[in-house]
């Protein structure tokens, strides 16, 4: 794979193919997550996966591996997939938007092998997360897991590791209006207030929990776009109970957006009353 426009000289997107760049993927999993030795994904494990449809990509500058991508193929409802397991970038190396770029040349290699779907799980509180995945790629979402992971050494998992399980259909209008023609969606202040809210960001960064009280064909959750260690477990607590009942009577997490309030800026989430739709 070769280098894309907007990138420095100096960094390459490739297939990660040697053992040898496999130990350097193991380190940079440490480094990024602080994790343990037995919370690391080895490159005995990594090695065989390859051989048997799994897509392992990095960004590299010069000859430092900086980031790097990691999906293995699985089913699911009878139909093949790639989970994608790992994303990581360096911190040094966050400002140039390796993470898209990755996903993108993911995606790229899923359509390749023929396959049309890839998930991936994700912390809903994560805002820059959200609007990667929901806002640049074009996801779907109508599974939460509560403590996915369970309990891991990575300083990350404060408030436990409650993920997102989402969609990324490759070929759909949306995700190819998203990632290939750049046609990202856009809603003003005006148009965000009008979905009956959840959960709002009140004073001083604290969940403010509304009722619904008729069944509506689409509404909001916020969440802050910096998360403080004051407030984060409430922030758990709140969005877990919020995201977990509306998903089981019938809703999908259909997009999100960042939204100007009083306070400042706050992370929205929107969802719609439907099935999780298999051609979107």
């Amino acid at each position: 794979m070769t280098n894309r426009p907007g990138l420095p000289d100096t960094i390459t997107i490739r297939d990660i193919k040697t053992i040898a760049e496999m130990r350097e993927v193991e380190v940079l999993q440490k480094e990024v997550w602080g994790v343990d030795d037995l919370d690391i994904f080895p490159a005995m494990g990594l090695r065989p996966l390859i051989e048997i449809g799994a897509v392992l990509i990095g960004a590299y500058d010069g000859q430092e591996l900086v980031g790097f991508v990691f999906g293995f193929p699985g089913l699911v409802n009878g139909k093949p997939i790639i989970h994608s397991d790992m994303l990581a970038v360096k911190a040094s190396h966050r400002s140039l938007g390796l993470g898209y770029l990755l996903k993108l040349a993911q995606r790229e290699a899923a359509l390749k092998l023929g396959v049309n779907e890839i998930t991936w799980t994700y912390d809903p509180l994560q805002s820059r997360n959200a609007h990667l995945n929901f806002g640049k790629l074009g996801v779907i979402c109508d599974r939460y897991e509560v403590n996915f992971y369970g309990e891991t050494s990575s300083f990350l998992h404060s408030t436990g590791t409650d993920r997102f399980w989402v969609t990324w259909l490759l070929a759909s209008d949306r995700v190819v209006q998203r990632t290939e023609q750049h046609i990202l969606p856009e809603l003003d202040h005006v148009q965000l207030s009008g979905f009956p809210r959840l959960i709002r960001v009140g004073p001083n960064g604290q969940p403010l929990n509304e009722e619904v009280q008729d069944v509506v064909p689409s509404l909001a959750i916020e969440i802050p776009t910096e998360l403080s260690s004051e407030t984060a477990l409430k922030w758990r607590e709140a969005t877990r109970n919020a995201f977990a009942d509306s998903i089981a009577r019938g809703y999908f997490v259909e997009d999100f957006y960042v939204n100007e309030s009083d306070d400042g800026k706050v992370g929205c989430y929107l969802l719609k009353k439907s099935a999780l739709p298999q051609e979107y």
